[in-house]
């Protein structure tokens, strides 16, 4: 798909197998957020919409105005957190430079950069809408033999 000139009744009608749509206050802050911290792609970016790519993945980003006739918008707290209880995991990030970003771009580190029994090393980051984004890549040789 091309996602910067697709029209919407193409693009939804192209949607295929697990789909993550985030209710946000700013699209335009939030789209910045993501490509800042994690590189993700803005496309369609606008105050209402924006379709977003990471590693070959789409996902959408709706502003709270444009789920008016929604019964889910009910359902979304007017203050962080929204997303308590979810994480978002981005498993192509590297946490330690998604950790060195993320303040700067507005968010707030709940767990650094940490080596984890699983065989990844993660950060997890607080967007200004509350949701958890957990940046994550596998441990190196030299990370898991001295765990």
């Amino acid at each position: 798909m091309d996602y910067d000139a697709i029209t919407p009744a193409a693009f939804g009608a192209g949607l295929r197998g697990l789909g993550l749509n985030l209710l946000v206050r700013d699209v335009l802050a939030e789209a910045a957020f993501l490509t800042e911290v994690f590189g993700m792609t803005a496309h369609r970016l606008s105050a209402d919409f924006a379709i977003m790519t990471y590693a070959g993945q789409v996902m959408q980003l709706h502003a709270d105005h444009t789920y008016s006739a929604n019964p889910i918008l009910g359902l979304v707290p007017e203050t962080p957190p929204r997303g308590a209880g979810a994480s978002i995991h981005l498993f192509d990030s590297d946490p330690d430079t998604a950790a060195g970003r993320a303040e700067t771009a507005g968010g707030m580190i709940l767990q650094p950069p940490t080596n984890k029994p699983h065989g990844l090393r993660e950060c997890c980051i607080l967007c200004e809408n509350g949701y958890a984004w957990v940046a994550s890549r596998p441990l190196t040789d030299n990370e898991r033999t001295a765990s």
